[in-house]
């Protein structure tokens, strides 16, 4: 299958000015997705059970789109849960939040992304004990993904924003030490322009373990707009095998429709698979 691109749809309010898209009901935005040429559609939703899955079925068949993939982080942004607090009850309330997220998910064929929801290592926390609350939960959710026939999705996050994993290369030795082997990577080009010393290279040490891909530029705008050298990395994913989408995860800036626009050509320059 070639690697097709999708674009991010918020139906967060409190995110309305994170690196989103489109922010607008889901018609209206599956309807500007299409017209703009994805194939697919990232969503990120309050919950599980605040999506219709009928009248999604419904959008993506009229749209010809499909769910690449569903993010988590609003557990986080709401509810402040993650998966390597101190309070077992917290980390609880995470593991029933992305569960449901990998159920819904999963009935439409796509992943479940666990990015903010992963948490952090805490003040007084030693670090072998947030990784291995970590472990804990990531080895009851791989499976439950695995059951769905779909990777949960790891996203290794900047230092402003984690400091469990921020590169590849971090983390494919705690990959190892999982009894899942159902966690797959997302790699996201921003955090990586910021954490990698070679992008391309850490997509290349990847390799089998990549399970999605966030397009975004050095500035969080979309592809094309800051000064992420694309070639390199675009070849790097090209040669790797990888079958999945390149999703734009950023800011609608100068506007939502612009960010698109320009998401899609560098996507045909690099990925030429046209619809």
């Amino acid at each position: 299958m070639p690697i097709r691109a999708a674009i991010t749809v918020c139906l967060v309010p409190e995110a309305r000015h994170g690196p989103f898209v489109f922010h607008e009901a889901l018609e209206t935005a599956f309807a500007k997705a299409s017209a703009h040429g994805f194939h697919g559609v990232e969503i990120f939703p309050t919950h599980a059970d605040d999506i219709d899955g009928l009248q999604l079925r419904d959008l993506l068949r009229r749209y010809g789109l499909e769910l690449a993939a569903v993010g988590t982080g609003s557990g986080w942004l709401r509810r402040q849960l993650t998966l390597t607090s101190s309070d077992p009850h917290v980390r609880m309330q995470a593991r029933d939040f992305i569960g449901a997220i990998i159920d819904f998910a999963g009935g439409f064929g796509a992943p479940a992304i666990i990015g903010s929801m992963q948490g952090r290592v805490a003040d007084g926390i030693p670090r072998e004990q947030a990784l291995a609350w970590l472990r804990e939960e990531l080895d009851q959710l791989g499976p439950r993904a695995h059951a769905l026939g779909v990777p949960l999705l790891y996203e290794p996050l900047n230092r402003y924003e984690t400091n469990l994993f921020n590169t590849v290369g971090d983390v494919l030795p705690f990959l190892q030490t999982l009894r899942t082997r159902n966690v797959r990577l997302l790699c996201d080009l921003f955090h990586m322009n910021i954490e990698e010393q070679d992008i391309a290279s850490a997509l290349r040490l990847a390799g089998h373990h990549l399970g999605h891909v966030h397009l975004a530029d050095s500035n969080r705008w979309a592809m094309g707009m800051g000064h992420t050298s694309m070639a390199a990395i675009a070849k790097a994913v090209n040669e790797s095998g990888y079958d999945g989408f390149v999703s734009a995860e950023v800011l609608p800036r100068p506007d939502a429709d612009s960010a698109a626009r320009q998401t899609m050509e560098t996507f045909r320059q690099f990925f030429v698979q046209n619809r």
